[in-house]
């Protein structure tokens, strides 16, 4: 099974575990743009959805589906979305495309966060992707010596700057053993917006496509 089949078994599982008529959040990514084709190809009908890029946003426009601001809205139902590496504890790291700020924030408003992957994405432990950090672009300088001395090795992602203004920086060799802890950390360096792990606030639920199926996990 190639390994958009397997994405698109992932997002074909979590269209149903949408309520009808219900305000949703949406993450970003290919295999998220694999969850809003199944949605808008499905018999299963949404008030609206808030999108965490404005890539998905302009997607969810074209099927006909309600964008709202997440201003809006004061809890979603569920919020589904993929990772870049998802652990056994349903922790992740995100951020690859850039939309990792705006996909905290609807994960802290869902009362239920999905997260749909390929089995390449379901691994032991977290750390071999580099974790992004989105950076006001005032500090880059200074965010990225402060990351040296967490021992990660920060790269700025070049040409590239998020949806909301800022910039990325890459950081390989961080030690991921204890996620939570430097997800903090790293979170209070001034100029940091926020980085890519999602420990603190991990999956309810993963999907994952495999070649024999799609396989159920949930937090422990």
């Amino acid at each position: 099974m190639s390994v958009d089949t397997q994405k698109r078994a992932a997002a074909e599982a979590a269209v149903e575990r949408i309520e009808p008529g219900s305000v949703i959040g949406v993450g970003s990514g290919s295999t998220v743009d694999q969850f809003i084709d199944a949605l808008a190809a499905s018999d299963t009908r949404i008030e609206a959805a808030v999108a965490a890029s404005e890539a998905s946003a302009e997607r969810l426009r074209n099927h006909g589906i309600e964008v709202r601001d997440a201003n809006s809205v004061s809890e979603l139902s569920i919020y589904v979305d993929g990772a870049d590496e998802i652990s056994r504890h349903l922790q992740m790291i995100k951020g690859g495309g850039g939309a990792l700020t705006r996909e905290k924030v609807i994960a802290a408003i869902a009362r239920r966060f999905v997260c749909i992957v390929d089995e390449s994405k379901w691994v032991r432990a977290l750390g071999d992707f580099p974790l992004p950090v989105e950076v006001v672009p005032m500090a880059r300088s200074y965010v990225g010596r402060q990351l040296l001395k967490h021992g990660g090795r920060p790269t700025l992602r070049e040409g590239f700057t998020t949806d909301n203004g800022n910039v990325i920086l890459d950081v390989q060799g961080l030690d991921c053993a204890e996620p939570i802890a430097l997800e903090r950390a790293l979170n209070n360096i001034a100029g940091v917006v926020t980085n890519g792990l999602f420990a603190a606030r991990p999956a309810d639920e993963l999907l994952v496509g495999t070649d024999t199926g799609v396989q159920r996990f949930t937090a422990a």
